[in-house]
């Protein structure tokens, strides 16, 4: 069987034909968007598996071309592109010594990821939850700038931290800059508290949009003690289809959840993982923030762990594991996507 391994750009893809063994075969650079890799690849003859690294935003484009043609192919991550790279024959950095890498990449791991049928309402969740963290950091730039205009214009006038997100305050702020001068900073002021309010909206629309989606493909993690619509949709975003985990010790790993062992000698340990997925790993440390407070079994959850002698982190880091088996299970069983 021959595996093509594809680098893609903006401008151009490179692709290397390798062999069951890693060696090359033939390579070809090609501008994007064009059709001339499958002509290409119907040369080479036989059994043929194609392998993309892993940046959808790039290779969404190819994805759809190669599947509408019916070829097989799957996702490599960036990560096993490194060891590839360092223990090839090739030294240095190019377009076809990243293919090739690729290829490897895939030759030496069999259960690569492949696109899904299901997995399309998750990305339209993740082309969301992406656009509402952009707008949320646009209005807390907004928000920045804005207080620095009202402390040249007023030292003592002060808005409550966190309070421009709201109307009332907003309004209030709105009111008072009516009332001054208008010079050209009070109007930049106005025109601010202006976009403050349209991002507000967006905002609020987003949520609901959100909201919905998520009540539609999983309504049982909104139940989830410390989940909110928000949270859901992006551990769903993240996650994508479940179907693609076999067992939740996978996910755990995914999410940077599981612990690794760093024992040495006489002494056993684990430490928490730096890796996986920081987004997910981010959504679930909110959960289980907010289930620390209010939730009274994660509460004796933590107090338990803390008994045996783990550090708060680690006692967090446990309650997060735990939180990922609830998440599996949840989504497993939910009748939305079964």
């Amino acid at each position: 069987m021959i595996v093509i391994g594809v680098d893609v750009h903006k401008q151009s893809v490179t692709a290397v034909a390798a062999d069951e063994v890693g060696r090359v075969v033939d390579e070809r650079t090609v501008a994007s968007g064009s059709d001339e890799l499958l002509a290409w690849a119907a040369t080479l003859g036989g059994e043929r598996l194609w392998a993309l690294e892993d940046c959808r935003r790039l290779t969404r484009w190819l994805e759809r071309q190669l599947l509408a043609a019916g070829e097989e192919l799957v996702r490599v991550p960036p990560k096993l592109m490194a060891p590839e790279r360092r223990h090839g024959r090739s030294r240095g950095k190019s377009d076809p010594i990243d293919a090739l890498a690729v290829a490897r990449a895939a030759i030496r791991e069999p259960s690569l990821s492949r696109p899904r049928p299901d997995e399309e309402p998750y990305r339209d969740l993740k082309l969301l939850v992406d656009h509402r963290d952009a707008i949320v950091d646009e209005r807390r730039r907004a928000h920045q700038r804005l207080r620095w205009h009202l402390h040249q214009l007023d030292p003592t006038y002060e808005v409550p931290l966190r309070m421009l997100a709201r109307s009332l305050h907003l309004e209030r702020v709105g009111r008072w800059l009516a009332r001054q001068n208008q010079e050209l900073q009070v109007r930049l002021a106005r025109e601010l508290v202006s976009s403050c309010r349209r991002l507000n909206r967006e905002i609020a629309e987003l949520d609901q949009e959100l909201e919905q989606r998520t009540a539609a493909l999983a309504p049982a993690l909104l139940d989830l003690p410390g989940c909110g619509a928000i949270t859901a949709a992006k551990l769903l975003a993240e996650i994508g289809p479940v179907g693609r985990f076999q067992t939740d010790a996978q996910l755990a790993r995914h999410s940077g959840v599981a612990p690794l062992e760093a024992s040495s000698g006489r002494i056993q340990r684990h430490r928490l993982d730096r890796g996986g997925n920081r987004q997910l790993n981010s959504a679930l440390y909110r959960i289980a923030i907010t289930q620390a407070r209010v939730h009274e079994p994660a509460r004796a959850y933590l107090e338990r762990k803390r008994a045996e002698g783990k550090s708060r982190r680690e006692a967090i880091r446990c309650l997060k594991r735990l939180l990922i088996r609830v998440i599996y299970q949840t989504l497993r069983t939910s009748p939305a996507l079964t």
